[in-house]
């Protein structure tokens, strides 16, 4: 109660300059919990700018105010402004991410700027850096919990049409169009709230799925069709695309984004695993239904973490090498994906 009251008498100040800041590769629910809270915090008097570690996909860029982020590494110029902001900053939000090293080198900047930092995330064990926390992993999305914080604020009624696209896109999008276990009567009701602004769900639906590329288009019948090996034994599906393939169809930033969910539409299959070579890291995506954790296994096995149902990884090896890894490991989980009724 103490914290709420402190970060209550923050939010209802005079006007103060924030800097909001989310994960790298940021997602829908990254850009969307974002733009939400800024637009909302110009609502409320103050001065906010969104900062992002490094380029989002171009399917994002259509939100309201997407105009004004800053992309941190764009060039020279994008790391000094964002340094000046933050050493400006009087207030620093922490969206969807729940460790520094997530933001790439807007880590050490936040972290040792003297500002009040906020952090709002969804995600399991947050880092003990900011003044204010709200961590809690029973939300389906960011941009969730930045609408109810909307709301015990007392300023539902600040809610419009461009912070509900906002807020939606996070929502819509890390509960996989309301397919995901996270799908709550609370995501529905915070949904109809949103609604009733005039949002446009099919809008913001389009705008996200129904806006590729011919390049990512071709790219998703690739690996469809030549790159996807099932292993019946394990429930498992897993798919790779090589540096080289991404350069064949012209990949951009974000074209892989949702690949690895189309493993799971399979019948019988429980896990879902997409292996990507960049140039100093091999990453993957995990997906999988059901009690199956994929972020146990991404955890102990490939240096990384998220979700239950949905988690990533990387390693420093090759292609080759990280699949075989991939492979040596599943019998020790093959019990328990032969268990998992789907």
């Amino acid at each position: 109660m103490q914290q709420w009251n402190a970060f209550y008498e923050l939010i209802h100040s005079d006007s103060k300059r924030f800097v909001i800041l989310t994960h790298q590769n940021p997602d829908a629910d990254a850009i969307g919990s974002s733009l939400g809270w800024k637009l909302y915090l110009q609502k409320k008097g103050h001065i906010a700018t969104v900062i992002i570690p490094n380029e989002c996909p171009s399917n994002l860029r259509w939100m309201p105010d997407f105009a004004e982020v800053v992309t941190f590494d764009q060039n020279a110029q994008t790391v000094a402004l964002s340094k000046k902001l933050l050493e400006e900053a009087e207030v620093i939000c922490c969206l969807d991410f729940n460790a520094l090293h997530r933001i790439k080198g807007l880590g050490g900047l936040a972290q040792n700027s003297q500002a009040v930092k906020v952090l709002i995330d969804h995600h399991i064990e947050p880092e003990t850096f900011a003044d204010f926390v709200f961590s809690d992993t029973t939300r389906a999305a960011t941009a969730q919990y930045i609408l109810e914080i909307i709301q015990q604020l007392g300023d539902a009624p600040l809610l419009d049409k461009p912070i509900a696209e906002c807020l939606y896109a996070g929502i819509m999008t890390d509960t996989g169009s309301f397919r995901h276990g996270s799908t709550t009567p609370e995501v529905h009701l915070a949904v109809a709230e949103l609604m009733k602004t005039g949002l446009n769900v099919n809008y913001v639906h389009r705008s996200i799925f129904d806006n590729n590329s011919l390049g990512r288009t071709r790219l998703l019948g690739y690996v469809l069709s030549e790159k996807l090996t099932y292993l019946p034994e394990y429930r498992t599906v897993y798919m790779t695309i090589s540096m080289d393939e991404l350069k064949r169809f012209n990949s951009e930033i974000g074209d892989t984004d949702g690949i690895v969910n189309f493993g799971l539409s399979l019948e019988n299959v429980v896990m879902s695993v997409l292996l990507i070579e960049r140039r100093d890291e091999i990453k993957l995506s995990f997906r999988s239904v059901q009690d199956f954790s994929v972020r146990d296994l991404a955890n102990k096995y490939f240096s990384g973490g998220g979700h239950k149902n949905a988690s990533g990884g990387r390693t420093g090896t090759t292609l080759a090498e990280t699949v075989n890894l991939l492979l040596s490991v599943l019998p020790e989980y093959q019990t328990q994906l032969l268990n998992v009724e789907k």
